[in-house]
C-alpha cells in the first residue's frame, strides 16, 4: 500500500465555535480537502472525474475525536487508503496540530458511481495504475 499523503491546513477564526475550538462538523470539510487534493497530487482531479461521468459519493464517515483544535493552528491532515479500491475506496485520516498531537482519526468510504444512473461501478484502471499497493 502506498505512503500517507500530508495536507496542511490553517484554521479559521469562522471554524471556531462558542467555546473558542474548531467547531465539529468542520472535520469531515478537512477530510474531503485532503482527499480531492490526494488524489490531484495522482494527476486526477474531481472535475475530470465528473466531467467522464464518474461521482465518488461519501457513503460512510466515521470520526473519532481526539483533542480539540483551536484558532490559527496548522494542522496536518494524513490520508492513506485501507485497502485496494474496487467500486468503493476506503481513506483512513489522521489529524495532527503543529506539536503532533493527534486530533482526530477518521475514515471515509466513497463508492464510485454512474452519474447518469447512480449505480455503483468498478475504481476506474487509470486511477488503480497510479495507486501504489
Amino acid at each position: 500500500m502506498e505512503d500517507k499523503f500530508i495536507f496542511q491546513i490553517r484554521t479559521r477564526y469562522g471554524e471556531t465555535d462558542q467555546m473558542g475550538v474548531i467547531y465539529y462538523g468542520v472535520y469531515p470539510q478537512y477530510l474531503e480537502v485532503a482527499r480531492v487534493e490526494w488524489l490531484r497530487s495522482l494527476g486526477i482531479s474531481y472535475k475530470k472525474l465528473e466531467e467522464m461521468g464518474i461521482m465518488l459519493p461519501v457513503v460512510s464517515l466515521h470520526i473519532d475525536y481526539k483533542k480539540p483544535a483551536v484558532y490559527d493552528e496548522l494542522l496536518s491532515i494524513e490520508t492513506s487508503l485501507r485497502e485496494k479500491p474496487t467500486s468503493k475506496i476506503i481513506f483512513d485520516y489522521q489529524v495532527f496540530n503543529e506539536n503532533r498531537d493527534l486530533i482526530i482519526s477518521a475514515n471515509t468510504t466513497l463508492v464510485f458511481v454512474d452519474k447518469v444512473s447512480f449505480k455503483p461501478i468498478k475504481c476506474p484502471t487509470f486511477i488503480l495504475e497510479k495507486i501504489l499497493f
